[in-house]
């Protein structure tokens, strides 16, 4: 379950008073009237999940060891989620209006998971979470902040993650989108459980073990993925039935439409381990070393030691990376600007326009080929740069004007990041935190296929929601 950054160690931590919080979450009204009827001409319910192994889900961002195929104490079949690392498994389809039931059993208290509906295929950047709305799977007591009141529960809040939006059926006390359970329906650790789940026309409803307790209204997106969360405690899923719903009339339009596009990304790590990098150059075999290492589903950087290259080679891709700046940095350097044409912006008396800035410097090279880098940097041009081919002298203006950002689109040091990276044939195209930096520029002679790296240029930095989608048979 998510809450605010800036109150989570106070939530955490806070007095939990068992008396106010059943004032607070019993009391509450019963859901609104506004539930959505299914309609006559639903789908037969089928099942997500054929009990033998995990086809018809993809993995986003974990390990092979986070979701498996095991049995329960009565031998029937459950996908067992290990809670390591935290992340999330999805649907391989997108489902609009629906009815998905299930079963679920925490292991231990406190147990932590979730079910997320209308999701993106990808995390949000720089977070181990996709932009959807949780249906909250928790065992945890009630918190209670300073005032007394109920924040959240272990009972089956429905709440919006990561840039979705929703309006709860009851006002939250802090005035969050998340709705409180108005019974306390949740079986313990150990116990199974059961949840329906009604996601219709932007409308959803939670039953747990046959009561409604939570609901919500006006979401957005209103059609994407299912997926199971993994955060920290082993949990069990079984009995995954889903009932499609009619579409909505009229059809919905894209904004609320989860980003169905790019379903084809991959991860290229698994979130625990560097298994399928190598440091060094591009056909080499060394194992990563102290200076890079995995943790908390993020690659962390020390600035020493060599490139990170990806074990496969790539041709024609897309690729998505959220990379931050630390708060090191290799001291002050005086940089130049540069121009849309690529060259060095000029002052008055002929000299070069330069600025102080605190060096930070790191990239990734596509292709196996270092000459055909897209810059991370703090320079005032901005990152997405080519430097190998905006340098050139021997290529055409086009080309070299072409490698240089069309706009300044970094965050400030110590945020994330979100490069969007597509190679097809000798075209790159580039967006940076959602605006378009290199556009069709063309790299004469890059070769046709090679590993991607990480750059090692002796500035620390972290990576992670690191996936691709090859565009190519290869």
């Amino acid at each position: 379950m998510r809450i605010p950054h800036s109150i989570v160690a106070a939530l955490l931590f806070a007095p939990l008073t068992l008396a106010a919080s059943l004032h607070a979450v019993i009391a509450a009204p019963l859901h609104d009237a506004h539930v959505a009827v299914a309609p006559t001409n639903s789908a037969p319910p089928r099942a997500l999940f054929n009990g033998t192994d995990l086809s018809g889900w993809v993995n986003v961002n974990t390990a092979p060891s986070t979701f498996t195929v095991s049995k329960d104490e009565t031998g029937a079949p459950v996908i067992r989620c290990s809670g390591n690392p935290t992340g999330i498994l999805r649907t391989a389809d997108a489902y609009e209006n629906f009815v998905l039931e299930f079963d679920w059993k925490h292991l231990s208290e406190p147990g932590n998971a979730g079910l997320f509906v209308w999701s993106d295929p990808y995390c949000a950047p720089g977070v181990p979470f996709s932009r959807s709305i949780e249906v909250q799977i928790m065992l945890t007591p009630d918190n209670i902040d300073e005032k007394g009141r109920t924040m959240y529960t272990g009972q089956g809040d429905i709440f919006s993650i990561w840039g979705s939006k929703m309006t709860p059926d009851r006002a939250h006390p802090g005035g969050w989108e998340r709705c409180l359970p108005s019974a306390r329906k949740t079986k313990g650790a150990g116990q199974w459980n059961h949840y329906k789940v009604t996601c219709n026309n932007g409308v959803i409803t939670l039953a747990i073990n046959g009561t409604e307790v939570s609901g919500c209204k006006d979401t957005t997106p209103r059609k994407g993925f299912i997926c199971l969360e993994s955060e920290g405690t082993e949990i069990w899923f079984k009995n995954l039935m889903l009932t499609e719903l009619a579409s909505a009339t009229p059809a919905l339009t894209a904004d609320m439409t989860c980003d169905l596009a790019r379903a084809g990304l991959r991860p290229m790590f698994d979130g625990l381990t560097l298994a399928g990098w190598h440091e060094g150059d591009a056909n080499g075999s060394t194992p990563a070393g102290e200076h890079w290492s995995m943790g908390g589903n993020t690659v962390h950087f020390d600035g020493k030691g060599h490139d990170l290259w990806s074990d496969q080679s790539y041709g024609d891709f897309e690729m998505q990376v959220d990379w931050k700046w630390t708060s090191e940095h290799q001291g002050k350097m005086t940089r130049p600007f540069i121009g849309l044409d690529g060259n060095t912006v000029k002052n008055t008396d002929g000299s070069d326009k330069t600025i102080e800035v605190e060096e930070r410097d790191s990239g990734i090279y596509l292709r196996g080929n270092s000459k055909s880098q897209v810059n991370i940097w703090t320079w005032p041009c901005g990152s997405g740069e080519v430097y190998g081919y905006r340098t050139d002298a021997s290529m055409p203006a086009a080309v070299r004007a072409a490698c240089a950002p069309r706009v300044h689109a970094d965050a400030p040091v110590g945020q994330w990041n979100r490069f969007r990276i597509r190679m097809v044939g000798e075209v790159l195209n580039v967006w940076l935190n959602d605006k378009h930096v290199l556009i069709d520029a063309t790299l004469p002679g890059v070769p046709k296929s090679g590993p991607i790296a990480l750059q090692c240029h002796g500035c620390p930095i972290e990576f992670t929601n690191v996936m691709i989608e090859r565009l190519d048979a290869q």
